[in-house]
């Protein structure tokens, strides 16, 4: 079967580096647990998804998203200063991954990129942002979604009533 862009279950072993670098930022290779999604709903980055319409199963290719496809261009304006009282209790460095809610009530990811006593610089940017990235990635399963898992946009169907999806998310 091969892999078109809406509802099917791909199921891809990978390996990104940033582009032009040796350096891995990400792999699940040898891990024995393939990533699953879902084509069309929105659940890995557009170049990836895009890149890999028409493999099938057992098809490998180096794929290079350019940042745009990716985590999006870098956004000077995404840096932000608050006051250093909005983290109290946290033991701040330069680089600190932080996470928190936005104003439509996500999880958002921060990097701190400064602070002094008084102030914080935050950065609202995917540490991958503006960076054209190198995927190594072989299929490793393609089949069409179930009616429950196109309904859901969850690989195995919705969950039980008042079970959870088993993916650690927090979905009841």
């Amino acid at each position: 079967m091969t892999i078109t862009s809406e509802n099917c279950v791909v199921g891809i072993e990978y390996e990104v580096k940033e582009a032009g670098t040796n350096e891995i930022v990400d792999s699940n290779k040898g891990s024995g647990q393939p990533l699953e999604f879902i084509m069309g709903k929105g659940q890995i980055i557009p170049g990836l998804e895009k890149g890999l319409c028409d493999m099938g199963q057992d098809d490998s290719a180096d794929l290079m998203i350019p940042a745009a496809d990716a985590y999006g261009d870098y956004n000077d304006e995404a840096i932000q200063t608050l006051p250093i009282e909005q983290f109290d209790g946290v033991e701040l460095k330069d680089g600190l991954t932080l996470y928190g809610q936005s104003e439509d009530g996500q999880t958002t990811q921060v990097t701190v990129k400064s602070f002094t006593d008084k102030e914080v610089e935050i950065d609202f940017n995917h540490p991958m942002a503006g960076k054209d990235l190198m995927f190594s990635v072989s299929v490793k399963s393609v089949r069409e979604a179930t009616a429950d898992e196109i309904s859901s946009g969850i690989v195995g169907g919705a969950p039980a009533e008042g079970g959870s999806c088993g993916t650690g998310c927090g979905c009841h």
